[in-house]
């Protein structure tokens, strides 16, 4: 029983996506109290922050072993509140093999966990489903083929759309007035994620990839969109950085995130991830880079099942969207890339709507979400 006469929920959300995905379905659950890991977003919406999300980011295998010592002391830390204050459920977002260490602590404190986000098993380690199911008690998925291939597994699992296309969307005025843009110059959103390491691999060369755009068109607009996820470090390396090119940073609001901000934009120069589908489905074409380390490199190659590294092209089943992989993130390829696509603008949008039609649910995910953690918290 949870702590007094309060309802009580253990949140776990590594990332900035899984933070506002988490805040949303907070937001949902009115006389809940909320605690766990998170970011500024959960925080916003009321939650207690046992671990701060900044301190535990990591992407890729040699990333997550340099991370290890803060990722073991936040798992003790959660697990040990677990225990001492009996929350009625826990709600996990991606962040795979960290949430996946801790369900056998949860099953055996008899603490239902939602797994929402849960692997992309269909991109890689296929026989952690059947793993997974049988250690979590239920899984929500946020694309629509996922929930066949958990079913498979044998988990009890629900499709509640993408968290990443819950939003409200600026106009295009607007959203260039707030971010003090021209009303009719073409404008490059540049994400370069909300990772630190992400983001020391691709800013320096999604802005030098720019710049050369520039030289050509003179007349063309960029804006850096800083994740609300990343340290005091990297912002300041991002802020800096941009300056050097001539190009505004600007903070994007934790809760909200990207998304309304995106209809300022023509195109978007994005690192692999959420940030690719939000800015199709808002109809901003991504180009979409993806760099990582060499070891991490190595190990994709040997177990990565799908042909396609960003999510648009995934659902598309074809290679829409340009896409520029380890070796290929090159300043040359970037501007190509964004040139092709600036001048195919109109061809990409058609491919935008269709992805903002398959993606549309009944109800927002965050809906679906509190829904399903429902008969838990009021048991």
């Amino acid at each position: 029983m949870s702590v007094g006469l309060v309802t009580e929920l253990l949140i776990v959300a590594g990332e900035a996506s899984g933070d506002r995905a988490v805040a949303h379905v907070l937001a949902r659950l009115p006389g809940v109290r909320a605690f766990g890991m998170g970011g500024p977003a959960a925080r916003r919406v009321g939650a207690e922050l046992l671990c701060d999300l900044r301190q535990t980011t990591a992407m890729g295998f040699a990333d997550v072993a340099f991370r290890l010592p803060s990722l073991a002391l936040a798992r003790s830390k959660l697990l040990r509140a677990a225990k001492e204050r009996r929350p009625r459920a826990a709600l996990l977002f991606n962040y795979s093999e960290f949430n996946a260490s801790l369900l056998d602590g949860l099953r055996k404190q008899g603490i239902p966990t939602l797994f929402y986000s849960p692997p992309q098993v269909w991109a890689w380690r296929s026989g952690r489903a059947r793993e997974l199911a049988d250690r979590a008690t239920r899984f929500a998925v946020i694309l629509p083929f996922e929930k066949a291939l958990w079913e498979d597994a044998g988990a009890d699992v629900e499709y509640v759309g993408h968290p990443g296309v819950e939003t409200e969307y600026l106009s295009r005025i607007e959203a260039r007035d707030r971010l003090m843009m021209t009303a009719a110059a073409d404008a490059i959103a540049i994400l370069p994620g909300s990772r630190p390491e992400e983001v020391e691999r691709l800013l320096p060369v999604m802005l030098e990839g720019f710049a050369e755009l520039r030289a050509d068109r003179a007349s063309i607009d960029a804006r850096v969109l800083v994740a609300s996820s990343l340290d005091s470090r990297t912002v300041g390396m991002m802020r800096q950085l941009a300056a050097e090119y001539e190009v505004e940073a600007h903070d994007v609001d934790p809760l909200a995130g990207i998304s309304p901000l995106l209809p300022a934009f023509d195109v978007a120069l994005t690192a692999s991830g959420t940030a690719t589908l939000e800015a199709a489905v808002a109809g901003v074409a991504p180009v979409v880079a993806h760099r990582v380390g060499a070891a991490t490199g190595a190990l994709a190659r040997l177990f990565i099942r799908t042909p396609h590294i960003a999510l648009p092209n995934i659902l598309l089943e074809r290679r829409i969207f340009p896409e520029l992989v380890q070796g290929n993130v090159t300043a040359k390829r970037i501007r190509e890339a964004l040139e092709e696509t600036l001048d195919g603008r109109e061809r990409f949008r058609g491919y935008c709507t269709d992805l903002a039609d398959m993606l549309k649910t009944k109800d927002a995910p965050s809906v679906n979400v509190a829904r399903m953690l429902d008969p838990w918290l009021h048991r």
